[in-house]
């Protein structure tokens, strides 16, 4: 019998929340000293997880900014890759978007220091996610995918942490890039999506699968042509463009949460019960995809 899995913390998912979203300024471009404050943060927690960060840094407009890289594992070999953007849009504290899934990639790494991998696994905090310079080359998301292609390293795939904790139980509070997918996924926003695009190889199948059956809340698998909206609004779009298959997991976003990029998403709209779920299926299929 496998060892079971630890949980995740409510408790720590929290900490990471109010650091994020406390800054003296939110953390977007324009504010160089909170992201820093951000990242600094972040490099901080992923140390005390036992990795050892990165920075990965750039400039854009002759500002610098830059990506936090960390892994566990191996050195060497294939490996997988999971990533969050820290920044936010406007002047917003950025509670779900994306606060949620850089302390869900915290707790994420906090768990997985104990965990005996036999491929490597990189944690990856990306910078300027945001307009102005979404699906530009200027995402952080996009530079480490370049370098790594750049690199020749091979890459089994790559998951998006992108806004995680948002829910509402209510009928009708889950809407759809087009109406008729109500019929099909429900309208209640009380579930967590992979989304990926077709032809996103083996990897994107197996880890939905996995992620489904293990879960201990409801997850909604989605699958679509890459020009849908929404399948492609993260930073995993970067990495389809070097080939390597990435799969987006999320709470849908503002077709869900009505206070996207607004001053009301916050600490206290979100569920840290089932953001604690979602991680914990993160990890189970992390630790079964990196030991297989």
């Amino acid at each position: 019998m496998a060892a079971q899995l630890p949980a995740a913390d409510t408790a720590q998912l929290r900490r990471h929340l109010v650091a994020l979203t406390t800054t003296p300024q939110p953390r977007n471009y324009l504010h160089e000293a909170s992201l820093n404050q951000a990242a600094d943060y972040i490099k901080a927690e992923l140390a005390a997880a036992g990795a050892h960060p990165t920075e990965q840094s750039y400039q854009v407009q002759g500002r610098m900014y830059q990506n936090i890289l960390s892994s566990f594992g191996p050195v060497d070999g294939p490996r997988l890759v999971i990533g969050a953007h820290y920044d936010v849009c406007g002047e917003q504290p950025g509670a779900d978007d994306n606060g949620t899934g850089v302390a869900a990639l915290l707790e994420l790494a906090r768990l997985l220091g104990h965990q005996p991998l036999t491929c490597r696994v990189d944690l990856v905090a990306y910078t300027l996610e945001e307009p102005p310079f979404f699906r530009t080359p200027q995402m952080g998301s996009y530079v480490h995918a370049r370098s790594l292609h750049e690199a020749g390293v091979p890459v089994r795939g790559m998951i998006a942490l992108e806004m995680l904790g948002y829910y509402d139980d209510r009928k009708n509070s889950q809407d759809y890039p087009f109406k008729p997918l109500r019929w099909l996924y429900g309208s209640r926003g009380n579930y967590v999506t992979v989304a990926q695009k077709f032809g996103n190889g083996r990897f994107g199948r197996r880890f939905a699968r996995l992620y489904k059956k293990t879960a201990a809340l409801p997850v909604k698998r989605f699958k679509a042509p890459a020009w849908l909206p929404g399948i492609d609004f993260s930073d995993h779009l970067n990495y389809w463009h070097f080939d390597y298959p990435a799969v987006l997991l999320t709470d849908t976003a503002f077709y869900r949460n009505k206070q996207y990029h607004e001053a009301a998403d916050t600490l206290d709209r979100l569920d840290l019960r089932r953001l604690a779920l979602a991680v914990d299926a993160v990890l189970a299929t992390v630790v079964r995809l990196a030991t297989e």
